[in-house]
C-alpha cells in the first residue's frame, strides 16, 4: 500500500502517533473533497477524531485509518480478513472473524449466488472474505466477492496451515512494496499465502516443512527490522540445507 502526506493538509497526524480524543483532520479545511475512513476514526460534525491508539495513517487517494497492533480485530468495512464458518441459517453464514461478534455472510454474497447454487461449508471452514458493512452494535456483514462482483481472490482455503498474529503484524505483510521477510522467503521457496487484516495468516506448500518454516519466518519477524527480518530468515533456511 503506497503510504504519502496529502499535500494540503502538511500539518496533519500523517504517520505520527495518537491517542483517543485527537482530532486529527478539520473537514472545514477540506473542501470539496471525499475522504473515506477506516478503522479507529470517527467524524463529529467536521472533525476526524481518533478512537483508539495508533499511527494515523493515509493512502491515495483519499483513505485514512490508525494502525496498531492488537489480538482482537475491530471491523472496517473495506478489509479483507480469513473468516471461520460455525454456523449456517437459512439465509446466512455465520463467521469467527477474531472480532467482538459473529459476522453473518449471505448465501447469495457470493458471485453468480442465486437460490438453486447454494454453497455448502462445513463448521470449522477457513474462508478468504472481505468486509462489506461493520456498523457499530451490528454484526459486520461480509461478502465472499469483490466490489465489481467478482470472485477474484476470495473463497474457502483448502489444505494448508492458519495461525493466529497481531493486527500489526498482518498489516506489516500486505504492505508495499513487500515487507522483507516475504521478499527473501518468495526468491528461495515456493509457497502460497493469504494474510487477513483480523491477525489471520494461512500458508500452503507442497512440502510440510516448508510450510512449518515460513510460518515460523513470519511469526518470529514481528519485532524486528527489515535486515534482521532478511538474517533471520537466511539462518532458518540453513537449518534446512
Amino acid at each position: 500500500m503506497e503510504v504519502a502526506k496529502p499535500a494540503n493538509y502538511s500539518t496533519s497526524y500523517i504517520d505520527k502517533p495518537v491517542v483517543p480524543g485527537d482530532v486529527v483532520l478539520d473537514l472545514s479545511s477540506m473542501s470539496n473533497q471525499t475522504i473515506k475512513l477506516g478503522g479507529g476514526l470517527r467524524q463529529d460534525c467536521d472533525s476526524i477524531t481518533a478512537m483508539k491508539a495508533g499511527m494515523l495513517r493515509f493512502s491515495k487517494p483519499n483513505k485514512y485509518w490508525i494502525e496498531s497492533s492488537q489480538k482482537r480485530y475491530v471491523p472496517s468495512a473495506g478489509d479483507t480478513i480469513l473468516g471461520i464458518m460455525v454456523d449456517s441459517k437459512a439465509d446466512n453464514f455465520l463467521v469467527d472473524i477474531k472480532g467482538p461478534a459473529l459476522a453473518f455472510l449471505p448465501v447469495l454474497a457470493f458471485e453468480g449466488g442465486t437460490r438453486r447454487n447454494i454453497p455448502k461449508f462445513e463448521v470449522g471452514t477457513l474462508i478468504y472474505v472481505r468486509v462489506v458493512k461493520a456498523n457499530v452494535g451490528m454484526n459486520p456483514e461480509l461478502a465472499c466477492m469483490d466490489a465489481s462482483g467478482k470472485a477474484a481472490e476470495f473463497g474457502p482455503l483448502k489444505d494448508g496451515y492458519m495461525f493466529e498474529s497481531s493486527t500489526g503484524l498482518s498489516r506489516m505483510l500486505l504492505s508495499s512494496p513487500a515487507c522483507p521477510v516475504l521478499e527473501t522467503l518468495g526468491k528461495k521457496l515456493s509457497f502460497e499465502i493469504a494474510v487477513g487484516l483480523n491477525g489471520r495468516v494461512w500458508v500452503n506448500a507442497a512440502s510440510p516443512s516448508t510450510v512449518v518454516l515460513v510460518s515460523n519466518a513470519i511469526m518470529n519477524s514481528e519485532t524486528l527490522t527489515g535486515v534482521q527480518q532478511k538474517l533471520m530468515v537466511d539462518k532458518l533456511l540453513q537449518r534446512t540445507q
